[in-house]
C-alpha cells in the first residue's frame, strides 16, 4: 500500500517519533478490530455451514433455518444496534466492543449446548445482542484513524473480515462436523472470542472524534435528530435502501449456497472444507478490497462512483448467478459461482464510507447503525428466510430441487437493487464529496 504514513496524522516536523506511535496506533486498531469482526462473521455464519449436520441431527425444517440463520439473529441485532451505537457515540468504543465480543462469543459457545428449536433460537437472540456492539463503533473508530481520501480502501480492508470469516467458518465447519462434531464447533470458537475480548482493551486506544474531519469534539445529537436529519436526506434514503436490497440477496445466497451445493449438487461436507471455504474467502474478499479500490478511484472524478461501482456489480452478479444455478455438478456449479460472490459483497464499502461522509462526526456510530438496520432487517432477516420459507413451499411438488428454485427468487431483487443504486449515483452527481 503507499503512503501508510498518510494513516496517521500530519504532525510538525519535531514531532517524527509522535506521528510514528500514531501510524503503528493506526495499524494496530485495523488489525485488531479485523480480527475481532472475523470472528464476529465466524460466529454469525457457521451455523449456515452446519445446516446439514445439525438437520441431520435435530431434524429442523429450512424455514426454521432461515429463522436461525437470519431473523432470529438480525431482529436483536437491530433492536440493540441503534442504542448500542448511541452509547458509543458518548462512551469508549474500544470497551463497547470488547463487551460485545465478550457477550457473543459467550452465546456462541452456548449454542453447542442446545437441543431444540426454542434453545437455540435463543442462543441466537444472545450472539445478536452482542454483536449489535461491533460494527457500528468499530468502523466509528476507524473513520477517527483514517484520513477521508483514504477510507474506501481502509474500510474495504477492514470489511475483508466477512470473506476470512467466510473462509475460517467454511474450513472450521467443514472439518469439525467431521471431526469433533457440530457442537464441540462452537464451544470453540466461544472460547476463542472470550480471550480475544480483554486483548482489545489492551492493544486499541481511544482516538478523537472527528480527528480528520476538521470537526471540534461536539456531543453527540439525540437519536431522533440524526434519524429526522437522515430522513431529509435523499441520498442518505437512497442509500438505505439500495443498501437493503442488496443485502437481501447477498445474505440469501451466502446462507444457503453451502446447503445448496451439498443437497442439491451433492457436494460431500468434506469437499466444503476443500473447495467451497479457499473459494468464498478468495472471492468475498476480492470483491471488498477491489470494491474499495475501484470506489477511491472513481470518487476523485466523480461521486457517483460510491453507487456505480456497486451497480455494475449487481448487473454481473444475476445472470452468472443464474447460470450456476442451473447446471449439473457441484464443481461446475461452485466454479460459475465465483464472480457472483464476488459481485455479491462490493456493495459493503462503498456503502459504509457514505453514510461517514454523509452523517455528523458526533454521530457516526449511529448513523452507521442505523445504516446496518437495512443490512440486517431486510438483508440477513428477511433474505435468508424468503429463501428458506420458498423452499418449503416448493418441496411438496419439487422435493430437493425446491432450494435450486427457492434462490431464483433472489434475482429478481437483484434487478431491482441495481435500479436502486442508479438512482442513488444520480442524486450523489449534485454532491460534493471525497
Amino acid at each position: 500500500m503507499r503512503g501508510i504514513a498518510a494513516l496517521a496524522p500530519k504532525e510538525p516536523a519535531g514531532l517524527t517519533g509522535m506521528a510514528e506511535r500514531e501510524t503503528a496506533q493506526a495499524w494496530i486498531t485495523v488489525v485488531v478490530l479485523m480480527i475481532v469482526a472475523t470472528l464476529n462473521f465466524v460466529d454469525r455464519q457457521i451455523l449456515s455451514v452446519l445446516v446439514e449436520p445439525i438437520r441431520a441431527d435435530l431434524h429442523f425444517s429450512d424455514s426454521q433455518f432461515g429463522l436461525l440463520t437470519g431473523l432470529a439473529f438480525s431482529l436483536f441485532y437491530a433492536m440493540f444496534g441503534i442504542p448500542v451505537a448511541m452509547l458509543a457515540d458518548r462512551v469508549s468504543r474500544v470497551k463497547v466492543v470488547a463487551v460485545a465480543c465478550a457477550v457473543w462469543s459467550l452465546f456462541t459457545a452456548l449454542t453447542g449446548f442446545t437441543r431444540t428449536f426454542a434453545a437455540m433460537a435463543a442462543v441466537r437472540f444472545g450472539i445478536g445482542v452482542g454483536e449489535a456492539g461491533g460494527t457500528a463503533p468499530s468502523l466509528s473508530l476507524l473513520a477517527d484513524r483514517i484520513p477521508p481520501e483514504r477510507r474506501a480502501f481502509v474500510f474495504g480492508l477492514y470489511n475483508t473480515n466477512g470473506p476470512i470469516g467466510v473462509f475460517a467458518g467454511a474450513a472450521f465447519g467443514g472439518w469439525a462436523a467431521g471431526t469433533i462434531g457440530w457442537q464441540r464447533a462452537f464451544m470453540v470458537l466461544g472460547v476463542i472470542g472470550l480471550v480475544m475480548a480483554p486483548m482489545l482493551l489492551l492493544l486499541v486506544r481511544e482516538p478523537r472524534r472527528g480527528h480528520y474531519d476538521g470537526a471540534a469534539a461536539a456531543a453527540a445529537p439525540l437519536f431522533r435528530v440524526t434519524l429526522a436529519n437522515m430522513a431529509r436526506d435523499p441520498a442518505m434514503r437512497l442509500l438505505c435502501i439500495a443498501s437493503g436490497l442488496s443485502s437481501f440477496v447477498s445474505y440469501g445466497m451466502l446462507n444457503w449456497i453451502p446447503a445448496y451445493l451439498m443437497r442439491v449438487q451433492h457436494m460431500p461436507i468434506a469437499a466444503v472444507a476443500t473447495w467451497f471455504a479457499p473459494a468464498a474467502g478468495l472471492t468475498m474478499g476480492t470483491g471488498m478490497v477491489a470494491g474499495g479500490w475501484l470506489v477511491s478511484r472513481t470518487i476523485h472524478k466523480s461521486p457517483r462512483g460510491y453507487a456505480l461501482v456497486p451497480a455494475f456489480a449487481t448487473a454481473l452478479l444475476v445472470p452468472l448467478f443464474a447460470a450456476a444455478l442451473f447446471v449439473d455438478g457441484w464443481a461446475l456449479s461452485l466454479a460459475l459461482m465465483l464472480v457472483p460472490m464476488t459481485c455479491c459483497i462490493v456493495f459493503v464499502p462503498p456503502s459504509l464510507v457514505l453514510v461517514q461522509q454523509l452523517g455528523p462526526p458526533s454521530a457516526r456510530a449511529t448513523t452507521t447503525a442505523a445504516l446496518l438496520l437495512m443490512y440486517n432487517i431486510v438483508g440477513l432477516g428477511l433474505g435468508p428466510l424468503m429463501v428458506g420459507a420458498l423452499s418449503d413451499l416448493l418441496h411438496p411438488a419439487l422435493g430437493i430441487e425446491s432450494l435450486r428454485f427457492a434462490l431464483v427468487g433472489l434475482l429478481a431483487v437483484g434487478v431491482v437493487a441495481m435500479l436502486a443504486q442508479l438512482a442513488l449515483a444520480r442524486r450523489l452527481e449534485r454532491l460534493a464529496l471525497v
